[in-house]
């Protein structure tokens, strides 16, 4: 508990070859205990090295990390599914699945990062799935989901498609108030100047810019006014 304690530490802190050390020892003394390797603990752990290999450049690592949590835990929950309540609660098993939406979420992250958009939508597509079935479509979390999707769309010049998930994340962001609205609006306006939409690209990044600033998030509120800037360039006519 304590090696947990200082790994979660180090790695938050950006410590990661300390981070690393500390989860191996943890893994070990945890699996030296009797712990299985499905353990929903040992996943966690391991996902969190495979994000500390991405971040060292490790990618062989970090592949191996991401594919080993998506597989295992997918097995599990196949085995799993059957069990009944008294043998495995319904807490249990949601746990399992909501830990599946999160290596796959931090996955897509990784691949879509790694120029590869087309490997990153086909794990987006099973994370907002497991999201919408485990935290409904209004959950925070399901939000964040559709409109990394459709950066993935985005990527791979499919901006229609794009457009209607980040939409839909949008107009449900706006709904329940989302904590990262500004950010969701951005990206908004973002897929809309790359369909040459340039007047509601505008004011969708004003509103967006609007709402970065009543958070006083200083990074968006740089990143809206380089993309408001970009915009104006886009959109001057040609002489």
């Amino acid at each position: 508990y304590t090696y947990d304690l200082m790994a979660n530490l180090a790695f938050i802190r950006g410590q990661l070859e300390n981070a690393e050390k500390l989860f191996k020892a943890t893994m070990s003394y945890l699996l030296g205990g009797g712990m299985q390797q499905e353990d929903n603990a040992i996943i966690e752990i391991s996902l969190k090295l495979a994000s500390i290999y991405a971040a060292q450049n490790r990618q062989e690592f970090a592949l191996a990390g991401y594919e080993f949590c998506i597989s295992t835990l997918e097995e599990k929950i196949e085995r799993e599914k059957e069990l009944a309540e008294d043998v495995l609660s319904v807490q249990e098993k949601a746990s399992t699945h909501l830990l599946l939406g999160m290596c796959l979420d931090t996955y897509a992250r990784y691949l879509l990062f790694s120029k590869q958009p087309s490997q990153a939508q086909r794990m987006y597509e099973k994370a907002l799935q497991i999201s919408e079935e485990m935290l409904g479509e209004r959950h925070p979390q399901t939000i964040v989901l559709m409109s990394d999707l459709a950066t993935t769309l985005d990527a791979q010049g499919r901006f229609d498609e794009a457009c209607a998930y980040v939409q839909r994340a949008s107009d449900l962001a706006r709904q329940i108030e989302h904590p990262e609205l500004h950010m969701l609006l951005s990206n908004l306006a973002a897929i809309l100047m790359h369909r040459e939409r340039y007047a509601q690209a505008r004011e969708i990044y004003q509103e967006a810019l609007k709402q970065a600033e009543l958070k006083r998030d200083e990074v968006s509120i740089q990143h809206i006014r380089e993309e408001l800037a970009e915009l104006s360039r886009k959109s001057r006519p040609l002489t």
